[in-house]
């Protein structure tokens, strides 16, 4: 080496920080990869990718090689710089060249590097991947070598080589990647899948139609009555009981006697073959789990019993929906209009909506381990029937009871809390 001219060492030290650079680089692409992105590309194909996902899922032979090539290098730099220093300057000359050597291995080939690759991973690791592949060939009995006598030394400390890591997310953890996908989902989308995420937290009791809310048809009544109920009704599919609804007798979908009911030929007879057997679900039963159960069994209502087998309410396959989409039917137009903003800022809310639908939609936290409905939310806070128009504090929300209907509270106007209040 100290015969070779200057100009030589100087290309050659160039060319030890392009490499040195090119290490550095290709680990920070590497480990910056995003991994769902890098199995999504796997998947379509992508050969650089694919060659990223090998090295990764062997990180100690990829940190290895990259380490051993990027040391090797810097020591063969510094090894040039300081030859060139003693010929330039004489012995006095390795402190500048320590120096001058630090500080352009710190800028091109460690933080300039670095941060590009930071930023563009895919760009750096992908390309690098060719070329670190082949190379732990050619060195793999080095870089085994090195960490052998790596995992001895860290062996008396308890630490041990893992097997492959499986990157996984939690529910949560899934929630958050969603909700922060940024421009790449539309705000909509993100919301549905979130809503999908939470559906897993909440029950038929969360949903359904409360009993004293449950619209049907009583077979004891007047045929003129029942005849108004099925031409005034805004539902397609009706429970129907004899005398009330602890005795049920099946659901009714109106489709099965449209045809008679126009033409007048519909009796009582007609009526009770068009009747389904009804369909009961016990309450608590995951909203999940509920769906699958209502597309297996190709079921669109069913009736929440308790314990006793008493029916506690009504819930559909478009109430379960609902939760993913939001409000979408016409169906039951009614009850649509559970919440009114009004102009001070404030809410008129029915006391049968539910604390799930108040949280999800007005970004609210109520309690919803206990009670399910503002109505019941209320009473168990009051512990007590309210008398005239009581007001409460739960949580960040004042609620005041503005219409009771027989010891049910029928309408309550809620004012959030600002942070000064």
């Amino acid at each position: 080496m100290a015969q070779l001219p200057l100009t030589t060492l100087f290309i050659l030290l160039a060319v030890l920080v392009v490499l040195s650079a090119f290490f550095s680089s290709s680990e920070t692409g590497l480990v910056a990869l995003n991994r769902y992105r890098l199995r999504h590309q796997v998947g379509k194909g992508h050969r650089g990718a694919r060659l990223a996902q090998r090295l990764l899922a062997k990180p100690d032979r990829m940190f290895g090689l990259i380490l051993l090539g990027n040391n090797l290098i810097n020591i063969l730099a510094a090894s040039i710089a300081t030859v060139i220093a003693l010929r330039l300057l004489g012995e006095g000359g390795i402190w500048v060249s320590t120096l001058a050597l630090t500080l352009v291995i710190l800028i091109f080939a460690e933080v300039a590097p670095k941060t590009l690759a930071a930023l563009f991973p895919e760009r750096i690791a992908y390309p690098a991947s060719y070329v670190l592949t082949p190379l732990l060939r050619v060195l793999y009995p080095a870089v085994w070598l090195v960490n052998l006598m790596a995992a001895t030394l860290l062996r008396p400390f308890g630490v041990k080589k893992q097997g492959l890591h499986q990157d996984s997310l939690s529910r949560e953890e899934l929630r958050t990647l969603v909700k922060e996908g940024g421009r790449q989902i539309s705000l909509d989308h993100r919301q549905m899948l979130i809503n999908i995420l939470d559906l897993e937290h909440g029950t038929v009791d969360d949903v359904m139609v409360p009993r004293q809310d449950i619209v049907g048809i009583d077979l004891d009544a007047d045929w003129d009555d029942i005849m108004q109920a099925l031409t005034g009704s805004i539902y397609t599919r009706m429970p129907v009981w004899r005398g009330d609804l602890d005795h049920i007798v099946g659901l009714l979908h109106i489709r099965t006697i449209i045809s008679r009911l126009i033409q007048n030929r519909l009796d009582r007879d007609g009526l009770l073959k068009a009747v389904r057997s009804p369909y009961f679900v016990p309450e608590g039963t995951p909203l999940t789990q509920q769906m699958l159960e209502f597309q297996s069994r190709e079921r669109r209502l069913a009736l929440v019993v308790d314990e006793y087998g008493d029916i506690q309410g009504l819930v559909t396959l478009d109430d379960i929906l609902e939760e993913i989409v939001g409000e979408y039917t016409t169906e039951g137009g009614g009850r649509q209009k559970l919440i009114r903003k009004l102009e001070d800022g404030g809410w008129i809310i029915d006391g049968g909506a539910t604390l799930r639908m108040l949280n999800r939609r007005l970004d609210w936290e109520l309690p919803t381990s206990g009670a399910k409905t503002v109505n019941g939310l209320i009473l168990e806070h009051l512990e007590s029937l309210p008398d005239g128009r009581t007001s409460l504090k739960i949580g960040n929300q004042i609620f005041t009871i503005v219409d009771m209907v027989d010891k049910r509270i029928r309408k309550v106007k809620v004012k959030e809390l600002t942070p000064n209040t």
